[in-house]
């Protein structure tokens, strides 16, 4: 039996949806074939140490409550919480250099603004369901970071049960030193991290407490995002996270990297 001829209105359509589906735009490409951007956007970088090439970040991933004393004090269970990730924009990125003290703004609608320092993976290559064995081979090198909270606009979101980027994702909300090559440093499994803030020690810890591993925060976006070569995690910060106000100056240190210097303006 022959098939019911299509009436021309449903062909056209057909036809069209074929030739979207086969579009450089529906398969992902940035722009069509011979598309000219209407503005450009600025590539945010980060600089490698010894190294006259820069480091371009496609994404930077952050995992919550990644110490027991941290996930206490933020009022979690650290023996039965599975991890959990959450992402800043790319140019909330702050390069800040060695031996520098670098200005960081107060940000706006915050009267809680919160220190947290933490070690840095900068991923070479990427992929999906990437094992646990495999996936430090994943990391081109590691930085010294802070990821700062608008903890107020965080908590009182979180409250009412909504999305609460606001308190995480905002312009120059990750500061960081510049990026350290595997090679130079080997993987970063334990040593000590802490934060001062105007010479008073606050965050004081070892890498060696993190509850899940670089290696396994890996495996575990791995599952959940397809990972690629400039996505950074941020590893997660030990306990005694606190305020900050203008006039602060911070100083984050892990062993093996040279130390972050911020100062609240």
């Amino acid at each position: 039996m022959s098939e019911a001829p299509q009436n021309p209105t449903r062909r056209t359509a057909l036809a069209a949806g074929v030739a979207l589906a086969a579009s450089p735009l529906a398969a992902g490409s940035s722009q069509a074939a011979g598309a000219t951007p209407l503005f450009d956007v600025p590539r945010v970088t980060i600089p490698i140490v010894g190294s006259s090439q820069v480091f371009p970040v496609r994404r930077i991933y952050c995992i919550g409550r990644n110490y027991a004393a941290h996930a206490i004090e933020r009022g979690s269970d650290p023996t039965r919480e599975p991890p959990f990730f959450f992402q800043k924009p790319t140019d909330a990125v702050q390069n800040v250099a060695p031996g520098t003290t670098a200005d960081h703004p107060y940000p706006s609608l915050t009267k809680n603004y919160h220190h947290e320092i933490e070690l840095v993976a900068a991923l070479q290559t990427g992929g999906r369901n990437v094992p646990v064995e495999h996936a430090l081979d994943l990391v081109y090198g590691y930085a010294i970071g802070l990821d700062m909270t608008r903890r107020d606009l965080q908590n009182g979101m979180a409250a009412e049960k909504k999305p609460w980027e606001i308190g995480k994702s905002f312009d120059h909300a990750a500061p960081l030193g510049p990026i350290h090559k595997v090679a130079q440093t080997g993987h970063f499994t334990k040593g000590a991290i802490s934060l001062s803030v105007n010479g008073v020690v606050r965050q004081n810890s070892d890498l060696s407490k993190m509850i899940w591993s670089v290696a396994e925060q890996i495996a575990q976006l791995s599952a959940a995002f397809e990972l690629m070569p400039g996505d950074i995690i941020y590893s997660g910060t030990p306990e005694n996270v606190g305020p900050v106000v203008v006039g602060d100056v911070l100083v984050g240190h892990i062993d093996g990297l040279p130390e972050l210097r911020v100062k609240i303006v």
